[in-house]
Order: structure tokens, then C-alpha cells, then sequence
């Protein structure tokens, strides 16, 4: 055969089974059409016609403008949450009267940024309080930070003593209490409006430590935003004189409401004021002839005053600290992770939602006796440093 047929023989061949496989799968056809409409659209666009059969025509392709923008936003949002220290501080130092609007904005940019607990924050924060005030060995008064014979000196009234004879001494624990510290995970709880309805009661009673402030209820419907668990609260010795009568005629309801914080530690501030001490002592022995399961603690005044000096040099100048600020600076030097629960002096949330001043009423303070705006800064500050978490809205429910 001549090389000219050969080759045309050889052509028809492969023109033979080329229209078989076309035959034996119709379907291909049309996508081996497609495959070289996307070749031919490729030369003239520069994309891949690999890359186009690929694609699903389900699969979005994705807006570069889009990831701009939540790239910007995420940006913002880093900065915005760098400023947050700067912002609390200028609330601060303020020296015109605060505003709401002012702090709630504040908390609202604090709410959009993730919180971290910061060690080193913390430990620098705890070491300043220990070398000023030591809450580890002078928090409350005790035999062996108070010996029999001292003149112990008031908190407020500095120049009026009062002799620690024997039978004041005996009312005092051999030596500091809370033999589980450091505790881990302590919950400081305020009474703030912003705890109704906050669901909050199951993560506070997980806590290890439970702090509360002032004989709050925290029975019935209430412990689902409040918890029930209660391992120190403390006692205003004015509510033992106008609520319970000095404990006289209503002395049993004094020890029916005690009674719901098991075997808590009541403190009291006994040697703040002279006043204090009379119905202070008479909540010692009542609870010691009731054989209640409670036990009484004494604020040591020299504490209270170093507290309030070092509090001072930060600012917060007013007449005495508020309870809060009180057991949140123990609380930092107890434990090791503190999370603060109902602290919240406005008047409305975030959301513009009125709030009581108490979860259980809306009874104000007295005004000019705390400074609770330059406090809570002082609390915000803590927060945004990481050194302790604000919970200020709703609770995650499991």
C-alpha cells in the first residue's frame, strides 16, 4: 500500500471510533461543547478554564467588597476596644457632674469587645493592695492581729478608742477564717435593679465564693437572677436597728431571714463608727445564744482605712467607700478569678430600660455619702485591664 493510503486508512479509524464514543455517551456531548465555549471565553478574559468547569453554578463567588468591609469593621472594632482604658479614664476625670449617657456608652463600646482575664494585670493590681492593706491578715479583726489590752481606734472617728478587754476578745476567731484561700472562682454579688430578670442565679451558685452585700433576699423567685448560695454578707448595723428593732421584739424574724444564708459569715463594721458597735456586738450575742449556725466577723478598722487611702490616691475622694468597693478589694486579694454581679448605680440599662436602684426596690441612697459614679469607673477600669470580669447584662443559660 502506498504511504498516502496508509495514513488516510489510519484517519478513518480514529474518525471511526471518535463518532462511537460520541454515540455511546450523548450526555458528554454538551459539555464538551461547554468546555470549549470556557476555553475560547478564556483566551479573551484571562481566567482558567479549569477553574470555571469547577465551579458549581450554586457556588457564590465572593465580593471583594464585602471583605473589605468586615475587614474594616474588624479593624475598628480592634481599636475601638485598644481605647476603651483611655475612655473609662476620661469618665473619671471628669470634673463636671457626670452623665449617664456618658458611662453608657462607654459600657456599650466595653460589651462589643471580648474580655480576658490578664494575669499579669491582676497580679501587679493584687500585689498593690496586699502591700497596702494585706486583706489576708487584716481584713477582719482577730486574736492574733488584736490582742487583749489594745486601744483600738475608730475607722471614722479616729480619735475615739475603744479598750479590747477579754470579753471583747473572745468574740474575735483566733486567726483569719477563709482557710480555703486562695478560692478560684468568687462571685461578688451587688443588689442592683439590673439583676431582675438576669437569670443569673445557676452560674453565681457555681461559684466557689459568694460574697453579698447588706442582708438581701435571696429566697423564693428571686434566686434565679440571684443565686441562693451565700458564703460571707455583710450587715449594716443601721438595718439591725431599724428593720429589726435592735433586735428585741424582732429578734425571731432577724434569725428566720438569717437562717437562708446557712453557715455564712455575717460581717459587720463594729469599729467604724461608735455608734456601730452597740448593735454590731448585740448580733454577736444573739446569734451565739440562738446556737445559729452563722458566725460573726468584725471589719478591721485599720483595713477600712488603709482601704480608703489607696482608693483615694486613685481618685475616689468621698466621705466612706461604698460596701461594694469594700468586698471587691478583698475579694481580689482571696481569689484567684472574681466576677461582679449586680453593680450597676444608673438608672436605666443600655437599652434605655428603666432599672431599680435595689433588684427587691428602688430605695436610693443617701446623697453625699458614697461616690458611686467615680467608683464604678474605678470598677470599669479593673474590668477592661482584665484584673475582674462585669457581668452587665443577662447571664448565658446551659
Amino acid at each position: 500500500m502506498r504511504p498516502g493510503g496508509a495514513l488516510l486508512a489510519l484517519l478513518a479509524s480514529l474518525l471511526l471510533l471518535l463518532m462511537m464514543r460520541l454515540l455511546s455517551c450523548p450526555t458528554d456531548a454538551p459539555a464538551r461543547a461547554r468546555i470549549l465555549v470556557e476555553e475560547s471565553r478564556a483566551d479573551t478574559h484571562g481566567t482558567s478554564a479549569t477553574l470555571r468547569t469547577l465551579r458549581s453554578p450554586a457556588t457564590q463567588i465572593p465580593r471583594t467588597t464585602n471583605s473589605t468591609y468586615l475587614n474594616e469593621n474588624s479593624h475598628q472594632l480592634t481599636e475601638k476596644c485598644k481605647n476603651l482604658q483611655n475612655d473609662v479614664k476620661s469618665l473619671s476625670n471628669k470634673t463636671k457632674g457626670y452623665s449617664e449617657r456618658d458611662y453608657l456608652e462607654v459600657i456599650t463600646s466595653i460589651q462589643s469587645c471580648p474580655w480576658k482575664r490578664q494575669a499579669e494585670e491582676y497580679e501587679n493590681f493584687r500585689a498593690k493592695l496586699a502591700s497596702c492593706c494585706d486583706a489576708i491578715q487584716n481584713f477582719v479583726v482577730s486574736q492574733n492581729n488584736t490582742p487583749i489590752g489594745t486601744n483600738m481606734s475608730y475607722e471614722v472617728e479616729s480619735k475615739k478608742e475603744i479598750p479590747i478587754r477579754e470579753s471583747i476578745f473572745h468574740m474575735f476567731p483566733v486567726s483569719q477564717p477563709f482557710a480555703e484561700y486562695p478560692y478560684n472562682q468568687c462571685a461578688v454579688v451587688g443588689n442592683g435593679g439590673i439583676l431582675n430578670n438576669s437569670l443569673c442565679g445557676a452560674e453565681i451558685d457555681k461559684s466557689d465564693f459568694v460574697f453579698r452585700c447588706n442582708l438581701p433576699p435571696t429566697t423564693g423567685n428571686m434566686s434565679k437572677d440571684v443565686g441562693s448560695k451565700t458564703n460571707l454578707v455583710t450587715v449594716n448595723p443601721s438595718i439591725i436597728t431599724t428593720k429589726y428593732g435592735n433586735l428585741k421584739e424582732k429578734k425571731a424574724a432577724f434569725l428566720e431571714d438569717i437562717a437562708t444564708y446557712g453557715d455564712a459569715f455575717l460581717l459587720l463594721p463594729a469599729f467604724s463608727f461608735q455608734a456601730n458597735t452597740g448593735a454590731s456586738f448585740k448580733v454577736y450575742h444573739t446569734l451565739k445564744e440562738s446556737k445559729a449556725r452563722q458566725k460573726v466577723l468584725f471589719f478591721h478598722p485599720k483595713y477600712l482605712k488603709h482601704l480608703a487611702l489607696f482608693w483615694k490616691s486613685k481618685g475616689v475622694t468621698a466621705f466612706r467607700l461604698s460596701t461594694g468597693l469594700m468586698i471587691t478589694s478583698v475579694a481580689v486579694e482571696l481569689c484567684e478569678n472574681v466576677k461582679l454581679y449586680g453593680f450597676w448605680p444608673f438608672s436605666k440599662t443600655v437599652e434605655d430600660t428603666p432599672v431599680n436602684h435595689h433588684y427587691y426596690d428602688n430605695k436610693l441612697p443617701k446623697r453625699g455619702f458614697h461616690q458611686m459614679p467615680k467608683e464604678y469607673s474605678q470598677i470599669l477600669q479593673l474590668h477592661v485591664k482584665g484584673i475582674l470580669k462585669v457581668q452587665f447584662s443577662k447571664c448565658e443559660v446551659v
